[in-house]
């Protein structure tokens, strides 16, 4: 009984409908209810960012359409080989890629940012159709790049992330040196027998099972002051995979905050997915579609969710360019964290192969 009885008898219908309105009494009343704020966010950001050794540049980048997106360099000092941008997953943000940012920026910039509608980025409304959505994120790259003045990158993408990525690398190639996909979300068709389906996650079922039609990550913010113990009652791993940085919560933190703000890129997602393992445009069908001469490399955990067969399905769809597939032994949905020095040594051998 208790709390998570209560949800299950509608607590997310109501979620559902609150965060459908976002005028009147409702919208004064939620932040109040939830103790978050981007000032939070911000605090704790920092929290985490003054664990870097090299030397960062952390600010907003403004977009001609007023939006800003929320950027941290590292090493912008080191401008004689190819950037390395990092496209964090769905509900991370630039805080999550701290195990990884020294070793990758030890011989080349690094640029690491909050997708609009995550993190510290501006949270505008998306078109509610997945095509519309899809290419909000991927023109919001573009422009990022565009003002931030990087001629081309090697590009990185986690989950969600290297959904985006690979759809950015279809309309802009030329911009793109070498994709790397980590553990990447939405590239298979969904299979019709349900026996083809790997189980998620015992966190995302403890979740789904009384979600219903509401956004993923509802939960956290109708649950109000009880929202921060959610994250570390759903997710006590994350402070595992940090605890050589942190031995308190701040991870866990920062988690929470990140998405206890409004809901943008979330509702985005939402859009983009048949439910949360599938993409409603997968991008199995479309990744023929990248220039040939883009080389892909694939960085999958061996205990992850996600179908560690994509790489093998997107090696056969394109038999004439460079397509490497691995697995990281000891690592699952989160490869970054999970083994972050094994994960760090393959990103800079990619990173060297380029320049």
């Amino acid at each position: 009984m208790g709390w998570l009885a209560l949800t299950r008898q509608g607590l997310f219908t109501m979620a559902d409908d609150l965060e459908q309105q976002p005028q009147g009494w409702l919208s004064s009343w939620l932040p109040a209810w939830r103790p978050t704020s981007m000032s939070q966010l911000k605090n704790v950001e920092a929290r985490i960012l003054q664990c870097l050794q090299n030397k960062f540049l952390a600010r907003y980048v403004s977009l001609p359409n007023q939006n800003k997106i929320w950027t941290v360099t590292v090493s912008p000092e080191q401008k004689d080989r190819t950037p390395l941008v990092m496209v964090h997953g769905f509900g991370g943000g630039v805080g999550l890629w701290i195990l990884n940012m020294d070793s990758l920026s030890a011989r080349r910039t690094l640029h690491t940012f909050d997708l609009l509608g995550f993190g510290r980025s501006s949270r505008p409304a998306f078109p509610r159709d997945p095509e519309g959505a899809e290419d909000e994120f991927v023109t919001s790259i573009e422009t990022w790049r565009e003002t931030m003045g990087i001629p081309s990158m090697i590009l990185l993408g986690h989950s969600l992330g290297g959904f985006l990525a690979t759809s950015y690398s279809i309309k802009y190639p030329e911009r793109v040196k070498h994709l790397i996909l980590v553990d990447p979300w939405g590239f298979p068709l969904r299979p019709t027998d349900p026996s083809e389906i790997r189980a998620p996650p015992t966190w995302f079922k403890a979740v789904a099972s009384v979600l219903g039609r509401s956004n993923p990550l509802a939960v956290l913010r109708v649950a109000g002051p009880w929202g921060p113990g959610l994250v570390q009652r759903f997710r006590p791993d994350f402070k595992r995979k940090f605890a050589d940085f942190f031995e308190d919560d701040t991870i866990s933190e920062y988690i929470y905050h990140c998405n206890a703000q409004n809901p943008s890129g979330e509702t985005a997602f939402k859009a983009m997915m048949e439910s949360f393992g599938w993409a409603r445009r997968p991008m199995l069908e479309r990744i023929h579609l990248i220039r040939r001469d883009v080389p892909i490399t694939m960085i999958y955990g061996a205990n992850t969710w996600i179908d560690t067969s994509t790489g093998k399905k997107v090696k056969m769809q394109r038999p004439d360019s460079y397509v490497r597939d691995m697995e990281i032994e000891g690592a699952s949905h989160h490869v970054y964290a999970d083994q972050p020095h094994i994960f760090n040594a393959v990103v800079e051998e990619i990173c060297d192969s380029v320049d």
